[in-house]
C-alpha cells in the first residue's frame, strides 16, 4: 500500500477505531436503549420514536450507499492501477438523477412524518381537561369541571440546594404535590404561564409545550402504563429555572377515582376552614411550613433575604407595619419586583398562616393574629 493510501486510509478511518476504544468503557455500562431516544408510554411518544427509527434507518442506508460507492470509486479507479481520470463537465442523467431520488426520498419520509404530526396535535375529544399554569418557579394544575385546584412546588429542602445538608436521592425532582392522571384515559393539557414564558416538558410523555401568558397551547397524553414519570421547566424562566420540576403520577383507573374523590372532600373540609378560629401554635405550625416551601427560596429560611436582590423580613417595615399592608403585599404583589401574587397560589389558610408566621418569627414579635376569614374579607374588597 502507497503512502498516500495509507494517509487516506488512516485519516478516515482512525476517529472511528479511537470512539470504538474509548467507547468500550461506556459499552460495558450502557445499553442500546439507553443511547437511543427513549421510547415513552404514550400514544404520541410511540409516534415519535417509529418516525425517529424510521428516519435513523434511511439515513444510515443512504449514507452506506453513498459512502460504500465512493470508497468503491477511490479504490478501483485510483492512480496507481494506471486508471485515466474521465474528462466531462456536465451529465443530464446524473443530474436528473440526483434531483429526482432525493425527492422521492423526501415524499416517502413526509408519509409517516405527517400521520405523526396529526397524531401530536390530535387533542379533540378528552376524556379529562387538565389546565396547566407555569408560575415562577412552581406549577398549578386545575382539573376542569371538578373542583380540583392545587399548586406543585419543588420539595426539597434549601439546606441540600445551598450545600448545607447532603443530597437527597430525589434532589431537584420531587414536589409537594404530583399530577395524578389514569391510565387508559385522553387526558388533554390546555398549557398558559401566569408571569413569564415556562414550557411544560414530560419526556416520557413526548409532551413539550410553551406556557405563555395570555395564551393557551395544548397537549394530550394516554397510558396504559401506571407510574412516576419525571418532567422539567426547558425555558429559562429566572433564577428559580432549575427548581420547578413536574412529576406526574399515573393510577390505575380505580385508584385515580378514590383519589380525586379524597381531593373533592379536601376542597369540601377546606372550606369550613375559613371560618374557623385558629390558634396562634396552628398558625405557627402551618405558616412555618408555607413559608419552607413558598417563600424560603427567595427570603431564605431565618428571613434574612438575598442583599441586594431579596429583602430580608427581619424588623422590615412590612413585617411589623399595618397587617392590611402585609395581606396586600401577599395578594396583590409588588409591579416591577420579583414579588408576585399569591392570590390565587395560595389558599386564604395558607396565606393567613404564613403571614402570621412572619409577623411572629426571628424577633418579630408583633403579637397580632391574621385568620383566613381576614384574607378572605380582604380579596372580597379588591
Amino acid at each position: 500500500m502507497s503512502k498516500r493510501a495509507r494517509a487516506l486510509f488512516l485519516g478516515l478511518f482512525s476517529p472511528m477505531i479511537l470512539c470504538l476504544v474509548a467507547g468500550g468503557a461506556i459499552a460495558e455500562e450502557a445499553t442500546w436503549n439507553s443511547l437511543n431516544m427513549p421510547e415513552g408510554v404514550t400514544e404520541v411518544s410511540q409516534a415519535a420514536y417509529d418516525i425517529h427509527m424510521i428516519m435513523i434507518w434511511i439515513c444510515t442506508v443512504i449514507g452506506v450507499a453513498v459512502f460504500g460507492f465512493m470508497f468503491y470509486v477511490m479504490f478501483a479507479h485510483r492512480k496507481s492501477k494506471g486508471v485515466t481520470p474521465a474528462n466531462f463537465h456536465e451529465n443530464l442523467t446524473v443530474e436528473i438523477l440526483w434531483t429526482i431520488v432525493p425527492a422521492l426520498i423526501l415524499i416517502v419520509m413526509a408519509v409517516p412524518a405527517t400521520t405523526a404530526l396529526l397524531k401530536v396535535y390530535d387533542t379533540e375529544n378528552p376524556d379529562i381537561d387538565i389546565k396547566v399554569t407555569g408560575y415562577q418557579w412552581k406549577w398549578q394544575y386545575e382539573y376542569i369541571g371538578e373542583g380540583v385546584k392545587f399548586m406543585s412546588e419543588l420539595r426539597t429542602p434549601q439546606d441540600e440546594i445551598y450545600g448545607r445538608a447532603p443530597k437527597g436521592e430525589h434532589y431537584l425532582r420531587e414536589v409537594t404535590e404530583p399530577l395524578v392522571i389514569p391510565t387508559n384515559k385522553k387526558v388533554r393539557f390546555l398549557i398558559t404561564g401566569n408571569d413569564v414564558i415556562h414550557s411544560w416538558w414530560v419526556p416520557d410523555f413526548a409532551v413539550k409545550r410553551d406556557a405563555i401568558p395570555g395564551l393557551f397551547t395544548a397537549a394530550w397524553a394516554k397510558t396504559d402504563q401506571a407510574g412516576i414519570y419525571v418532567g422539567e421547566c426547558t425555558e429559562l424562566c429566572g433564577k428559580g429555572h432549575a427548581f420547578m420540576p413536574i412529576v406526574v403520577e399515573v393510577k390505575e383507573e380505580a385508584e385515580y377515582d378514590q383519589w380525586l374523590a379524597a381531593k373533592k372532600e379536601e376542597a369540601v373540609i377546606y372550606q369550613s376552614t375559613i371560618g374557623k378560629e385558629w390558634t396562634d401554635a396552628e398558625l405557627m405550625a402551618k405558616g412555618e411550613s408555607v413559608y419552607a416551601i413558598s417563600c424560603a427560596g427567595c427570603h431564605q429560611a431565618k428571613g434574612e433575604g438575598i442583599p441586594g436582590v431579596f429583602p430580608g423580613l427581619v424588623d422590615s417595615s412590612i413585617v411589623t407595619g399595618p397587617v392590611e399592608d402585609h395581606i396586600g403585599i401577599l395578594i396583590n404583589g409588588v409591579a416591577g419586583s420579583a414579588m408576585q401574587s399569591f392570590a390565587d397560589q395560595l389558599s386564604e389558610v395558607d396565606i393567613a398562616a404564613v403571614i402570621h408566621y412572619k409577623r411572629n418569627s426571628w424577633g418579630n414579635e408583633m403579637g397580632d393574629t391574621v385568620q383566613p376569614i381576614d384574607i378572605l374579607n380582604y380579596k372580597q374588597t379588591q
